[in-house]
């Protein structure tokens, strides 16, 4: 099975402009996730999609491989699938697509092969998203958390910025998960998401996922333990920078990113 992970980032963030540039240890954050992300399926294999300049250059500068996409994208997956066929067009045709969002500074090699097994395992699915718990009160308030909630075999049955499942009768009992953006897609599967229309839901909660969901299709959730954050302000860098300081993976690639 050929696996390819592409890792769609820009600079123009409405939350955090110039995020994938911003320091953590050192380093940009984008070299992180492309590191460890490579670290897992190769670096010929992992690329860096994006419409900025600054971020092909530093990639390229550090042993990478990154494509420029179009400016126009509003959304990852576009500029992913875009980026899969530039990519193929000099590898050949790619089986699986995994889709690492540039703010997850914290990936580890172990998540990509969490993402990437139910495939082998089960001809049927056709994307998986990774789910970590949520540590705290705190986090199933925040907005800038994605919570999920899943059936009994382990499919999404829904996305919110909005605290799900309820507080109000025993939930403190129940999982309560968040999103981890480590989405891999078979490969024609990415094509078909994004010929389908964007819909009502998908655009208030602001999801993605969402979309797949309304149009019938089932996302499969993995649960992962490994310690992730989203960077999406300047609050969640200072927890991460925290966070690598006593990370295990960080010391074995830390003097070959240093610009």
């Amino acid at each position: 099975m050929n696996i390819i992970a592409v890792i769609p980032a820009r600079m123009g963030s409405s939350r955090f402009p110039g995020k994938p540039l911003a320091p953590i240890a050192g380093i940009p954050m984008i070299g992180h996730v492309w590191k460890r992300t490579a670290l897992a399926l190769g670096q010929d294999k992992t690329w860096v999609a994006t419409c900025d300049r600054e971020i092909f250059d530093y990639i390229e500068s550090v042993g990478g491989r990154a494509v420029m996409t179009a400016d126009t994208h509003e959304r990852c997956t576009d500029r992913t699938a875009e980026a899969m066929l530039k990519i193929e067009a000099s590898t050949g045709r790619a089986d699986v697509v995994v889709m690492v969002q540039g703010d997850e500074p914290l990936v580890t090699p172990e998540m990509i092969r969490q993402a990437v097994a139910p495939f082998e395992a089960d001809p049927s699915v056709q994307v998986v998203n990774l789910m970590g718990d949520l540590a705290s009160r705190e986090e199933h308030d925040d907005p800038n958390e994605v919570k999920v909630v899943v059936d009994l075999a382990g499919n999404a049955l829904y996305f919110s910025r909005e605290p799900i499942p309820s507080w109000k009768k025993g939930a403190k009992s129940l999982p309560m998960y968040k999103q981890v953006c480590i989405i891999p897609f078979r490969r024609d599967f990415l094509l078909t998401f994004n010929q389908l229309a964007p819909t009502p839901l998908e655009e208030a909660e602001s999801v993605d996922m969402l979309r797949l969901l309304e149009h019938g299709h089932k996302v499969r959730m993995i649960h992962t333990t490994g310690r992730n954050i989203g960077v999406d302000t300047a609050r969640d860098l200072a927890v991460a920078e925290a966070l690598m300081a006593g990370d295990a993976i960080f010391p074995g690639y830390a003097q070959d990113l240093r610009r």
